[in-house]
């Protein structure tokens, strides 16, 4: 679904300005990076160049962080990762190294992306484009019929990816019977995955997601796609080495995890009520994870429970150890100890927990620089995400106000999705906008005819009321 703002010369400065997103690198790290962009990355590496790797993303993009091939082993399979190595460029406290700890992540905007490391590196010498040979983190995985790995490595290596796929165009293919022969297996090996995750407890809320793109004009459009299949089978993959890291890690007695306690009973009893009220059936022993995964998303009552559902991922963190074992080592939303170890391209902490893996692995100690940076690293991080969530939801703030800025009165379709005292959240059908509505007693989960009142791109505000019957 499409929708677009029908005006050009807009962009995202106002919201770079305030927020305070850089806008350059400084020469001190610009230089580093160009002289670490000549080094020899191939000294002391594994030789996996044959393998038949392949990247997954987003048409267009050029930080490629992870390559995948995915094959039948008899009744098993066979999965090696490859993650992009940051370690090969990055000199340990030197001025990207701290230039990167100060930015945290990648942030995108429509109009460009604010990256965590310098395009030469992010774009270019560490990204895993293809026909080029890389340093990276090379995870292998040797699964059982179930997905379940029975044995994981991990080691650097140089490697060389054979083609750059998007996911439309993958997942066309699977649909036509014809898949790149470096993920065929990877449909089967993700629903695999997928059923361990639901096994597991694993809560996974399908929402639907907005995007903003440039529309050909100099205008912006506003973008709901549904999550295919393939973005759900990928996921996975990367799900199993972050548990797989985070396993390493807590064998060691050292590194960070990406942890979320469990919900409590009253969140769980909050959820079975509102699904009661939504006229969802919940049989008695089942689990919220079995619950979830099995509504369609596309049932507005599905969105209105998935809504209610983010009570139970709440208190997410980065929890560092070195020494004694965390109260809390899960993650609620994997049901399992996990850690970001997949995309060092694009987020701080997966640099510095590979380096904890790759140590680990190989019977040696984890680096001195390693330890002194990982207390820091929770810290770092939550700030990063905090300012990253805000500036994502800034965006598409700004691009709904365009958007309806001149369809001020004109009445829409709409479901609600959280009711509250003061009123309710719904989610606008046509165009695909998430924002709030006046009016107590609107009913969770059905749908119901709004009108426009307000939609001020200034303040980046949108507002509705209810259509009296």
């Amino acid at each position: 679904m499409v929708i677009r703002t029908g005006r050009a010369g807009l962009d995202f400065a106002g919201i770079r300005a305030e927020f305070g997103l850089p806008a350059e690198f400084p020469p001190a790290v610009l230089a580093e990076a160009e002289r670490a962009v000549g080094r020899d990355v191939a000294a002391g590496r594994v030789d996996a160049t044959a393998l038949p790797l392949v990247t997954v993303d987003p048409p267009g993009a050029k930080d490629l962080d992870q390559a995948l091939l995915v094959e039948r082993v008899g009744r098993g399979f066979r999965v090696r990762y490859a993650i992009a190595d940051l370690g090969a460029f990055v000199e340990p406290d030197g001025a990207l190294d701290a230039e990167v700890r100060r930015r945290g992540q990648t942030r995108y905007l429509p109009d460009g992306n604010v990256p965590l490391h310098p395009t030469s590196l992010s774009e270019g010498a560490a990204s895993l484009l293809p026909s080029q040979t890389r340093p990276a983190v090379l995870w292998t995985f040797e699964c059982g019929p179930d997905a379940e790995p029975a044995d994981v490595r991990v080691q650097r290596a140089v490697v060389r990816s054979t083609a750059q796929l998007d996911y439309e165009g993958v997942q066309a293919s699977f649909d036509a019977g014809t898949p790149h022969p470096s993920v065929a297996a990877l449909a089967d090996f993700g629903r695999l995955r997928r059923e361990r995750a639901v096994e597991r407890g694993a809560v996974e809320l399908r929402l639907p997601e907005q995007e903003v793109e440039p529309d050909g004009n100099g205008g912006w459009q506003l973008v709901v796609r549904p999550r295919s299949a393939v973005d759900a089978w990928n996921a996975e993959v990367s799900l199993l080495t972050g548990m797989a890291a985070a396993r390493i890690m807590l064998d060691a007695g050292v590194g960070v995890l990406r942890t979320l306690p469990d919900a409590d009973n009253g969140a769980v009893d909050a959820l079975r009520r509102s699904a009661a009220a939504l006229g969802v059936p919940w049989p008695a022993g089942m689990t919220p994870a079995r619950l979830l995964a099995g509504l369609d998303p596309i049932r507005p009552e599905s969105l209105a429970l998935f809504v209610d559902a983010t009570r139970l991922l709440r208190g997410a963190g980065y929890t560092v150890f070195d020494g004694e074992i965390p109260a809390v080592t899960t993650h609620a939303g994997v049901a399992a100890p996990y850690t970001h170890v997949t995309a060092p391209l694009r987020r701080l902490v997966d640099r510095f927990a590979a380096e904890v893996c790759l140590a680990v692995t190989a019977g040696q100690d984890v680096p001195e620089w390693v330890r002194r940076a990982l207390p820091r690293l929770p810290g770092v991080m939550g700030g990063s995400d905090a300012v990253t969530g805000k500036v994502e939801r800034a965006c598409l703030d700004q691009v709904e106000a365009w958007v309806l800025a001149d369809r001020v009165g004109q009445d829409f379709d709409a479901v609600v999705l959280r009711s509250d005292g003061d009123g309710a959240d719904v989610f606008v059908t046509r165009p695909p906008v998430m924002a709030r509505c006046t009016g107590a007693g609107l009913p969770e989960g059905e749908r119901v005819r709004v009108r426009l009142v307000r939609a001020d791109p200034a303040s980046r505000e949108v507002a509705f009321a209810p259509v009296s019957a």
